[in-house]
């Protein structure tokens, strides 16, 4: 198969059913797809086209698709941006990353404070505006600063700029990478500046330390054989940049698709890989079902000219790393199957049913460029150039 240059977008949370274990999740039901399907706002001709209703599992009258198509479970434990992304790119995760519904422990506090100097505040989940609404004018009153955390596993450090500098406050969340190890080794300590008055305004230099891929992945192998290995948003910090040739961070969904429209027009070689978080963090976690709704359908109409724009030695990988159902009890990720739909000028329609882990999609890719694949995953390139 001719394929130069492949475009993988991770719509973020974008799971289209519960998997057989989502019930030892607490997520049996779960359908982040049928619930957008509730609102009048979504519309999505294209991914329809490719194939998105055709999959297995979905109940919606479908069109004859153009694409392939196919449904992909989740062979690592957990439900977790990181783990998700990582097992797309060939490493399989035995245990779910470590979470703090009730805050984190004393002992990691205590140290946090030894090493920062600061007093603590907040230590519980919550939403990243409301936190600095509820601790914000405390914090610019005496300096302590705000831990919090969510339903993913995250430890994440809040401070408004005036009395924390930037580069002050990323010192002192790679400060808490180093200390948040093994058992208490969060996926992501992630920096969340803010600035302003009451009502505070959180700024775009929010910055991520995520955990190490713990083996070499897709992008290592690409980028060793000296493909190009592009990451749009967040997938740089989800990689701690090992194996990426080139990053662009975004600030949403409408400018990681314009800046994937300034790479279509380079000439790489290579892997363009592209994740839209505004699903899972702006309209997921928030159970905002309509706003869900239109981000898909303003990624569809984007999708329709980008697919018209493709070269013909160009591909397309639409998926995602989790489920977040907007409809669904609480505010965590859910426990879903996930997406696969893939296009190409002249490829045959095909479903390829439900694919046993996300890693499919990275062997696929590896056999694409002829590199060497991870240990995890089986390329299913045979079955659609039969």
């Amino acid at each position: 198969m001719n394929v130069k240059r492949v475009f993988l977008f991770v719509l973020d949370s974008f799971g289209i059913g519960s998997m057989p274990d989502a019930k030892d999740y607490g997520d049996e039901g779960a359908d982040t797809l049928k619930s957008v399907c509730k609102s009048s706002l979504l519309s999505v001709p294209c991914m329809e086209s490719l194939g998105l209703f055709s999959i297995d599992g979905t109940d919606k009258k479908a069109t004859v698709p153009i694409g392939v198509y196919g449904r992909m479970a989740e062979a690592s434990l957990g439900k977790d941006t990181i783990i998700g992304h990582w097992e797309i790119c060939g490493i399989r995760s035995e245990k779910d990353l470590p979470h703090y519904p009730d805050g984190f422990p004393d002992e990691i506090i205590k140290e946090f404070e030894r090493i920062t100097g600061r007093a603590v505040l907040c230590n519980k989940p919550y939403s990243g505006t409301k936190v600095i609404e509820d601790f914000g004018e405390e914090h610019l009153r005496t300096g302590n600063i705000i831990v919090y955390t969510s339903a993913d596993s995250v430890f994440q450090v809040a401070a408004h700029t005036d009395v924390v500098p930037l580069e002050k406050l990323y010192e002192y969340c790679e400060k808490a990478r180093e200390m948040l190890r093994d058992e208490h080794g969060v996926g992501r300590v992630i920096a969340r500046p803010f600035t302003g008055e009451f009502p505070f305004k959180r700024t775009s230099d929010r910055h991520d330390y995520p955990l190490k891929p713990p083996a070499k992945t897709l992008l290592d192998n690409l980028k060793e054989k000296d493909f190009d290995v592009i990451a749009v948003g967040k997938i740089n910090d989800i990689f701690c940049s090992q194996g990426v040739t080139e990053y662009t961070k975004t600030t949403d969904n409408d400018d990681g698709m314009r800046v994937t429209d300034e790479y279509a027009k380079k000439d790489f070689h290579g892997l363009c890989f592209i994740n839209l978080v505004d699903f899972d963090m702006v309209y997921g976690h928030r159970r905002d079902c309509d706003g869900y709704a239109s981000a898909l359908t303003r990624f569809d109409t984007w999708l329709t000219g980008f697919i018209g724009r493709m070269r013909d030695d160009d591909m397309v990988i639409i998926t995602g790393d989790h489920g977040c159902d907007p409809r669904y009890k609480g505010t965590d990720h859910t426990r879903e199957y996930t997406p696969l739909l893939m296009y190409k000028k002249g490829i045959r329609p095909r479903n390829l049913g439900t694919r046993q882990s996300f890693a499919d999609i990275g062997a696929t890719v590896a056999e694409i460029f002829g590199v060497a694949k991870t240990p995890y995953g089986t390329s299913f390139i045979n079955s659609i150039t039969e």
